[in-house]
């Protein structure tokens, strides 16, 4: 069995879902700018992924994270302030993480993605927090498809309600409890 958790680790380098041309293209670009592996979670992992829908997680690991931030303001093209820090409270090893997220959209070419970045020491316990929200239960699935059906598909479901069952579903349906995830703003004076 732990073989089996830590072999799925190594595969979060590349995705279950075939993503949009542009995506791909996107996310090497990044892996050659960085000159470091980029995984991903989320739905792209998932049944419940949403081609030129669904956001795009990804995770980044540095020893640097200061110098990974700025060189990503560079790449993404946004201010430093862009970057929202955060503090998440891994369910999997009950370990505290600190890390960065930045979320990018490119409205032409239909593409969002949310990026997280961590320092190296914290991967294994990171990824293995987001391995554990890959193989969902069926009922979780089914629910998610149908619930992104009516809000991508058909817009009838509002975002704020959208975002709260999404988050039940994931966090209550899977776990049992709330992902205990703090953010905080960098101060704009440090742009």
């Amino acid at each position: 069995m732990i073989f089996l958790k830590y072999s799925y680790l190594l595969n979060m380098e590349t995705t279950k879902n075939k993503m949009p041309l542009f995506a791909e293209q996107f996310f090497q670009r990044l892996r050659n700018y960085l000159d470091t592996k980029v995984y991903f979670f989320g739905s792209v992992q998932r049944a419940d992924y949403y081609p030129n829908s669904s956001d795009i997680d990804a995770d980044i690991f540095t020893d640097n994270v200061n110098s990974t931030i700025t060189k990503l303001q560079h790449f993404l093209g946004v201010k430093h302030a862009n970057f929202v820090k955060f503090i998440y409270r891994l369910h999997q090893s009950n370990k505290t993480v600190h890390g960065y997220k930045v979320e990018y959209k490119d409205k032409e070419n239909n593409f969002s993605t949310e990026i997280s970045i961590y320092n190296e020491k914290d991967k294994n316990e990171v990824l293995q927090e987001h391995n554990s929200k890959i193989p969902l239960p069926i009922y979780v699935s089914v629910l998610l498809c149908i619930l992104k059906f009516f809000y991508y598909q058909i817009p009838i479901i509002p975002k704020s309600v959208y975002i709260k069952l999404k988050k039940f579903f994931m966090n209550y349906l899977v776990e049992g409890r709330d992902t205990e995830f703090i953010t905080t703003d960098i101060p704009k004076s440090k742009e």
